[in-house]
C-alpha cells in the first residue's frame, strides 16, 4: 500500500485543525501498537493501512452526517472496539460529547487509556451491551447519533437500542454496499415499529482501494393518524 496523505483527507472532511489531527493519529496508533502486543484488539497498526482502514474510514461518516463536524452532538458509539470511529470522531471534532460502548472490558480500558493519552475530556467508555443499556432509563433518549461500525446487522442494532437516540436524533451504520443491499429491506419493515425512516448514502470507496463503504441513515418518520 502506497503513502496516504492523510492530512490533505482530513481537510477534505472538515476538520479544523488537520495536521494537528495527523499527527495525534499517529501517536495513537504508537499506543494502539504498543498495546496490541499484550492485548490482542486490531490487526491492523502498520501506518499506512491503520491510516486508511481505521482513521479515514472512521472519519468518513461526515459524508453522511456533516453536522458532526460542526454541532455541539452527543454521540453513542456502540461496540466502539478499540475505538473505531469513537477516538478518531474525537480527536478530528472535539466539540462531540462521545460514549464508547462495548461488552469487552479490555476494549474499554484501553478507549479509556487512550482518551487520557490524547487528552480527550469529551470521551467516555463504558462497559455494557446494547439491549441492557436500552432497558435503562438513565439511557433513554440520550443521545443525537448512535454509531456503529463492523458490529452486527443494522436491524438488529436499532432494535436493541431503539431507546438511545433522542426522538429527533439518529441511527448511522458503516456498511457495505452488500451489506447495505440486505438490510435496507429489512429496516424498511421495521419503519413503523420503531418510528424513523431509513436512508442508504452514495456508494464510495475508500483511499488507496481500502474498498467500498455506505452508511445507512435514519430520520424521525411522521406516522400516519
Amino acid at each position: 500500500m502506497t503513502d496516504f496523505d492523510l492530512t490533505a483527507f482530513a481537510r477534505q472532511c472538515g476538520v479544523a485543525e488537520p495536521e494537528r489531527f495527523a499527527a495525534r493519529c499517529e501517536i495513537l496508533r504508537q499506543f494502539l501498537e504498543t498495546a496490541n502486543r499484550s492485548v490482542n484488539l486490531t490487526r491492523i497498526t502498520e501506518p499506512v493501512p491503520f491510516a486508511v482502514k481505521h482513521v479515514a474510514d472512521s472519519l468518513s461518516a461526515v459524508t453522511a452526517m456533516p453536522e458532526l463536524a460542526t454541532a455541539e452532538l452527543a454521540v453513542c458509539d456502540m461496540g466502539c472496539g478499540a475505538g473505531f470511529p469513537s477516538l478518531i470522531l474525537a480527536l478530528a471534532f472535539p466539540q462531540l460529547r462521545i460514549t464508547s460502548v462495548d461488552s469487552t472490558r479490555k476494549k474499554i480500558d484501553f478507549v479509556n487509556a487512550a482518551a487520557r493519552e490524547l487528552g480527550l475530556t469529551g470521551l467516555t467508555a463504558v462497559q455494557g451491551r446494547s439491549n441492557e443499556l436500552n432497558r435503562n432509563a438513565g439511557w433513554r433518549h440520550r443521545f443525537d447519533c448512535v454509531t456503529a461500525r463492523a458490529v452486527a446487522e443494522s436491524p438488529k442494532l436499532a432494535l436493541e437500542a431503539s431507546e438511545l437516540p433522542r426522538p429527533d436524533g439518529c441511527f448511522l451504520f458503516y456498511k457495505t454496499p452488500d451489506q447495505v443491499a440486505g438490510e435496507m429491506p429489512v429496516l424498511a419493515g421495521l419503519s413503523r415499529k420503531l418510528g424513523r425512516e431509513w436512508y442508504a448514502g452514495p456508494v464510495f470507496s475508500l483511499p488507496l482501494d481500502g474498498g467500498e463503504r455506505q452508511f445507512i441513515r435514519s430520520g424521525k418518520k411522521e406516522l400516519q393518524r
